[in-house]
């Protein structure tokens, strides 16, 4: 059975480098080395600007970030969507996970008609540019950059930590591990046991909704362990840790990755706000469980992120 990769935990190795920007000169010398490492996609290839959403205000920042899981039979696919809205302050975000079978329209793309299907098909089908187009349709919002995680080597990362501790807040049963049951309270990961942690849902009664409650737990730890390792202000930790983020990590073509990470150094876990994208629940379509959205609350949560509100939305809407 193919192992199906968390879409909240792409987060932590981007979350993770952009706090590593605030680690000053010692993060700025080790992120000019690594920049070049890091390789690049075509993420906005034949997106006319006259089909895509306007931006509202220069200042904020909003980036995609896809899972990358390993190719099945030639098809490649992602389990995890999520948008991060950077505002003009720089001083925080905001993350909004978008569920992997979230009911939408999919965008003509060549030979293909416009189509309703799952939002994860889009990146099956046309890859990050119809994910872009996709996303930019579903929200209204102007995605600027673009950042793809390999999830083949993302559990290096967890491991150079030594692992994480995370509080299961319900039994389960590893299936990594068959017949290992975990009860609730604190349990040390190692990344096999912490992403196949994240990606259980089958056996409850929310499927990916607990599912998704997991993945944010195992990005605090993972944040948490970072900053009692010291990774931040140890050199050698920190030039290893880079050497591994880079190997996993892709990026837009016109992404100015050492100049965007060295101006988000002030954030941390403490001013991170994870969200989901809202839904009125699950259902069937023909064979397929899916995901409906809430339109009318998403229009107005992805209106304050086009905007720039998002303090306001909080204020009213505190997750």
């Amino acid at each position: 059975m193919r192992r199906r990769w968390p879409r909240v935990i792409a987060l932590v190795a981007v979350l993770v480098v952009l706090v590593v920007g605030g680690a000053g000169s010692v993060a700025w010398f080790y992120l000019r080395s690594l920049e070049e490492q890091v390789s690049h996609v075509d993420a906005f290839r034949g997106l006319q600007e006259t089909e895509r959403p306007a931006r509202v205000t220069e200042a904020a920042l909003n980036i995609l970030v896809v899972g990358k899981d390993p190719p099945e039979r030639g098809v490649s696919r992602t389990d995890t969507i999520m948008l991060a809205h950077i505002p003009r302050t720089r001083d925080r975000a905001q993350v909004i996970s978008v569920p992997r079978d979230t009911w939408t329209t999919i965008p003509a793309d060549g030979a293909r008609s416009a189509t309703t299907a799952k939002i994860n098909a889009a990146y099956a089908w046309g890859g990050i540019p119809l994910l872009v187009r996709t996303l930019e349709s579903f929200t209204g919002v102007r995605i600027d950059r673009v950042v793809l995680i390999d999830f083949a080597g993302f559990g290096k990362i967890i491991d150079a930590l030594g692992g994480v501790d995370v509080t299961v807040d319900r039994p389960f049963t590893a299936t990594v591990l068959p017949d290992t049951t975990y009860p609730p309270g604190v349990h040390h990961m190692d990344s096999a046991i912490a992403l196949d942690y994240a990606r259980q849902r089958k056996q409850f009664a929310d499927g990916d909704f607990t599912r998704m409650r997991h993945q944010q737990a195992i990005i605090a730890a993972v944040m948490q362990k970072a900053d009692r390792e010291g990774l931040l202000t140890n050199p050698l930790k920190l030039k290893d840790f880079l050497g591994m983020a880079a190997g996993v990590v892709q990026v837009d073509q016109d992404f100015p990755m050492f100049e965007t990470i060295w101006a988000l150094r002030q954030l941390s876990t403490q001013n991170t706000t994870m969200l989901t994208s809202p839904s009125r629940g699950t259902g069937v379509v023909g064979d397929q469980s899916v995901v409906f959205p809430d339109q009318a609350a998403a229009a107005r949560l992805y209106q304050a992120v086009k905007t720039d509100t998002m303090a306001k939305w909080l204020a009213e809407n505190p997750p």
